[in-house]
């Protein structure tokens, strides 16, 4: 198993809480980081329509197997379970009993916080980052083949060819979970309103315009978007609320966690069409944003990621909030660096009278360090630290 950059704070979680729970999309390797950390547990997948039963039908009897705890996989599936685990480690008093994940982060999130608040120490874990391969001299060479194969495990371990594991992640995982969350009658509909949401990432969030493409209702397309961002496939990024006296654009803006799905939603069949594609851009974005938040889930923190846009069109791509500060980012997809890079960067920077550092991160290959920001390569992106 690749060495993945979370697995330091949950082992230190787990020395603080008597339930630790890893929550993430299908095939991040929650799993896999559970069984290889805490290997001295019991494993039990609650995929198992065997073991779902049991632990839903005699819960107390379920627990009963594992007296010196357990990494139950996708609980999500039992609810019953959740009050039956407080009782336990409340009698127990002993730090990192049981390992809990899931991939429908509302169900997990609901029933911890309704029954295990305050008992559980969080972690939200994605695909690989850059730097996750890069250690493991895995990472592509160059930024077309790594947006177009994206980041999921599978792909890196067991050498699938990432427009075969795509096509089937969308119909074996993605697909399945809305089914389970909501009715949904037309699969038709559902795919191509996927296609439309892939060819929106990176824009500003028009509910109105997205369900008019697709032919569904604005509160289905709202309800859909909920349930892809429930399952960590999609995320939206939100205006900062700081408005420094001028009108601020109040939509979010859509991104997804993985730019190799997105490609394959595109029908994109190589990395070398992504050279010209119109929203090679949006892809580059993308990726940097998730990449970004990525940082601060594996350090068990929420995203502080914002981005800026008033009503004239001057916009920062990216808003890191540290509390006393904020930094502002600039994403450029092209190789070359030019003045009007920066052209956001010190219109914000004159608007708000803050002159603590900026960042510029482009597809080029130079760093360095201008009046105006720090310039940094994509695969330097790890010296971006978010937290």
């Amino acid at each position: 198993m690749l060495k993945r950059e979370a697995a330091s704070v949950l082992l230190d979680k787990s020395k603080h809480y008597p339930i630790v729970a890893i929550t993430g999309p299908r095939q991040s390797g929650k799993s896999t980081l559970a069984k290889t950390l805490f290997s001295h547990k019991p494993y039990c997948s609650l995929e198992d329509l065997d073991q779902r039963q049991f632990a839903n039908n005699d819960p107390r009897g379920f627990l009963a197997q594992f007296p010196k705890g357990a990494i139950l996989d996708e609980v999500q599936h039992c609810p019953e379970l959740f009050s039956y685990l407080q009782s336990l480690v409340d009698a127990q008093s002993e730090q990192g009993l049981f390992v809990l994940t899931g991939s429908q982060q509302f169900g997990l999130l609901a029933n911890i916080t309704q029954s295990l608040a305050g008992r559980v120490g969080f972690i939200q874990l994605l695909p690989f980052t850059l730097h996750e391969l890069q250690i493991a001299k895995r990472a592509p060479t160059s930024i077309e083949t790594l947006l177009f194969t994206g980041l999921y495990p599978p792909i890196y371990d067991r050498h699938i060819p990432s427009t075969m594991w795509y096509s089937d992640y969308i119909m074996t995982y993605i697909e399945r979970d809305v089914r389970q969350l909501i009715n949904v009658q037309d699969l038709g509909s559902f795919r191509r309103f996927l296609q439309m949401c892939a060819a929106r990432t990176g824009q500003l969030l028009n509910l109105s315009s997205l369900a008019n493409d697709c032919g569904i209702t604005h509160n289905t397309a709202k309800a859909w978007i909920s349930v892809l961002e429930t399952s960590y496939i999609l995320f939206l990024l939100r205006p900062h609320h700081q408005n420094f006296n001028k009108r601020m654009i109040k939509s979010p803006k859509l991104y997804f966690y993985d730019t190799g799905l997105v490609c394959t939603l595109l029908g994109l069949q190589n990395s070398e069409q992504l050279t010209i594609h119109p929203l090679r851009g949006a892809l580059f974005e993308t990726w940097v944003v998730s990449e970004l938040i990525k940082n601060r889930f594996n350090a068990g923190l929420l995203s502080n990621l914002y981005f800026w846009r008033d009503s004239q069109g001057h916009e920062v791509d990216i808003l890191m909030d540290n509390g006393n500060q904020l930094i502002p980012i600039e994403v450029k997809a092209g190789q070359t660096i030019t003045p009007d890079y920066f052209l956001g960067l010190q219109y914000w920077q004159a608007l708000s009278k803050q002159t603590q550092e900026a960042w510029l991160i482009y597809a080029g290959t130079q760093n360095q360090k201008r009046d105006h920001a720090h310039i940094i390569s994509w695969d330097n992106i790890y010296r971006l630290k978010t937290s």
